[in-house]
């Protein structure tokens, strides 16, 4: 197992989208560790504070190349990091071992057209939120008293497709724009790999957010973290599923809530079904005792999230011997 440092420069991150085309920005075994680097907020640098603008990110928004910006989507993405032996097929597992923002500042942003209430707010707004990165809380409108405390989060973990300007904004079954807050440092995520290498890509770290993530942003940051990369070619999954300290999280993406909760409830029954005993009507029956649904995000166009939370205490031990908990 080897550590690796993945530092975000205009040769190690791509804009917009996937794509396979991409040059890997970094090369690793299974097992392998990365200390890794992420930027936000491309396309609005110009009016941003000096402190949410390091040299180090000034260079990338003016100088990256062509050849790295591969969608028409919004954000600035670490990767792709190539995994090798990985196969189309294979799971690949994405620890969160730690995630901390790198800037004591971030934005919100309300885009004319997007959110859940585009008619009522049609007016581009764009804030800057300061950060107390000392006593972890962002404190807003500022002179309000209100303090929100920080949990960060990646809000982009995906891999590669055969598509090759996949659109950033839209979450599917390769990952992507999930904007789940329950993936905090302390879980993992996996993740079905569709192309030679999984090509893994990063970013769009989120300070602070809402289920729902209702007027299109959260509080935008530049975030680091470390990762560590792992194979498993014994799983097969269609969509993807994570784990958390207490919780299996299963997802769900649809063009309409309906369709969201109807996919991760499926999901959520197959999950079960596969790893215990359970008939499908018995697993669908724990679902509605104790399965919390909930909306991830309704604003990441076409796709609309909803994340089942399955507390992991109301399963028997010998349930981690069946699934990938050990």
């Amino acid at each position: 197992m080897t550590h690796h440092i993945l530092k975000a420069s205009k040769q190690t991150v791509h804009l917009g989208g996937f794509s396979h085309l991409l040059e890997p920005a970094l090369i690793v075994d299974s097992g392998d560790t990365i200390d890794v680097e992420t930027y936000t907020g491309y396309y609005l640098y110009k009016q941003a504070p000096p402190e949410f603008t390091p040299p180090e990110f000034l260079e990338i928004c003016e100088n990256l190349a062509p050849e790295r910006k591969v969608g028409a989507g919004p954000h600035l993405l670490t990767g792709p990091i190539h995994v090798r032996n990985a196969q189309p097929g294979d799971v690949l597992e994405v620890k969160l071992e730690t995630i901390h923002p790198s800037l004591p500042v971030g934005f919100n942003a309300i885009r004319a057209g997007w959110g859940a209430l585009p008619h009522q707010f049609n007016q581009p707004a764009l804030r800057f939120i300061p950060l107390d990165l000392e006593n972890n809380f962002a404190e807003f409108p500022t002179g309000s008293g209100i303090k929100i405390p920080l949990k960060p989060f990646f809000g982009i973990l995906g891999v590669a497709t055969p598509e090759h300007d996949r659109n950033s904004v839209p979450p599917g079954c390769y990952g992507g724009n999930i904007d789940n807050k329950e993936l905090l440092a302390g879980s993992r995520v996996f993740l079905p790999v569709f192309v030679p290498g999984a090509l893994f890509s990063i970013g769009d770290g989120h300070s602070a957010q809402g289920d729902g993530e209702v007027n299109v942003t959260a509080i935008e940051t530049s975030m680091n973290g470390t990762i560590q990369l792992k194979l498993h070619k014994d799983l097969h999954l269609r969509s993807p599923i994570a784990e958390t300290p207490s919780d299996i999280i299963t997802m769900g993406f649809g063009q309409t809530l309906d369709e969201a909760l109807e996919m991760a409830l499926k999901n959520t029954i197959d999950f079960l079904t596969s790893c215990t005993n359970l008939s499908p009507e018995d697993a669908y029956v724990l679902c509605s005792l104790a399965v919390n649904f909930r909306i991830t995000q309704v604003v990441n166009l076409p796709q609309k999230g909803v994340h089942g939370v399955l507390p992991k205490s109301i399963l028997p031990i010998s349930f981690s011997n069946n699934f990938i908990l050990a």
